[in-house]
């Protein structure tokens, strides 16, 4: 399986995805748009080995509902995630049983040349 979940208003993703010229055969979720189901990040969790590796502490509603003050639990990501797409660290990169995470510089080249 090759999936990309992404934000399409997001201007680094749009970037990131150029760079990675995917070909026909990745399938694209704009997850603004075509909300994940619990199944799907609980598989992207399996891969990553934590539903914290997925959270995203850049997002605007993190310090907004003060979780920033606030002991999580993975089942407190977990379940952030599900409800709220802005908490997923984006884009991430399902390659078969490989995950790429974020858009760091060394995870955009490492997902690249894995593609």
């Amino acid at each position: 399986m090759k999936k990309v979940y992404y934000l399409k208003t997001c201007s680094t993703c749009q970037r990131i995805l150029k760079e990675w010229d995917l070909g026909d055969d990745v399938e694209l979720q704009n997850i603004k748009t075509d909300q994940m189901t619990a199944e799907q990040v609980d598989a992207m969790i399996a891969l990553a080995g934590s539903a914290e590796a997925l959270f995203s502490r850049k997002a605007m509603k993190y310090r907004a509902m003060g979780l920033n003050e606030k002991t999580l639990s993975e089942k407190d990501y977990r379940q952030l995630i599900i409800d709220e797409y802005t908490f997923l660290k984006r884009p991430i990169l399902i390659l078969d049983n490989q995950i790429f995470i974020g858009n760091s510089k060394a995870v955009v080249a490492e997902a690249k040349a894995a593609l």
